[in-house]
């Protein structure tokens, strides 16, 4: 079972949708046409619409064709994986139920209902907020940010580690980037049973990957300042 999650200064589950959607390469559909998954086929409008490009044998094209009105009633699944090899490696899913309807070559879905599952529990998602909302700045660079940081500095994420509380570290065996957002860092301490996460808030959001590393440089400093203060024991930051 793993730890209680502390979100502090994260961002809205509108907010965590847009950017699963912006960032997902994979989405799974639904339809009186059966359950289809579509690699590198979507795209996401300002609006918050998905815009889905369906081979012309898909199941989902023949029940766009033949569903009253053209307009097939679906369910859309998108996975937010973990880009950093870790247990338990699937951080969210997102469900949407609704309507797609024909725009040239393309599908277009509008959602009715939206849910949200996190490691918290699952929320229902409000529709105009998400169609309000901007995907994380920094959401589809976190793959290649947070697998950096694992690969090329294991020695900063044990560092990091230090600014976690003393019980978070106890039995741990490893410590892994897990997630990484405007607001702050998410490591995953994994132990010989089970695993909790922690959240590293930044001082001030960053909008940018300059930022974030500045942000992350106060994080180090941080650490470095506690680094005396009390004995850690000693953790993994890789998978070795």
């Amino acid at each position: 079972m793993g730890d209680s999650h502390t979100w502090t200064a994260a961002p809205t589950a509108a907010e965590h949708a847009r950017s699963v959607t912006a960032a997902a390469w994979s989405c799974a559909v639904t339809s009186e046409g059966g359950k289809e998954e579509f690699l590198g086929a979507h795209r996401v409008e300002a609006d918050g619409g998905i815009l889905l490009t369906v081979p012309e044998d898909s199941g989902l094209r023949t029940a766009a064709l033949c569903a009253p009105r053209g307009e097939p009633a679906a369910v859309l699944e998108f996975a937010d994986v973990a880009p950093v090899p870790v247990r338990a490696r699937i951080r969210a899913r997102l469900w949407l139920a609704g309507w797609f309807t024909a725009r040239e070559e393309h599908l277009l879905f509008r959602p009715t209902r939206m849910v949200l599952r996190r490691a918290s529990g699952a929320v229902l998602v409000d529709l105009d907020e998400y169609a309000a909302a901007a995907p994380d700045p920094l959401a589809e660079a976190e793959a290649r940010l947070l697998t950096h940081l694992a690969d090329c500095h294991p020695d900063a994420v044990e560092r990091l580690s230090r600014l976690m509380e003393h019980g978070h570290l106890r039995g741990a065996v490893r410590v892994r980037p897990l997630a990484v957002d405007r607001h702050g860092l998410t490591l995953r301490v994994e132990r010989t049973r089970g695993h909790g996460d922690v959240r590293l808030a930044f001082h001030r959001p960053a909008d940018d990957v300059a930022q974030l590393t500045e942000r992350i440089h106060v994080l180090l400093a941080q650490a470095a300042r506690a680094c005396g203060a009390r004995a850690l024991p000693h953790v993994k930051g890789n998978g070795g």
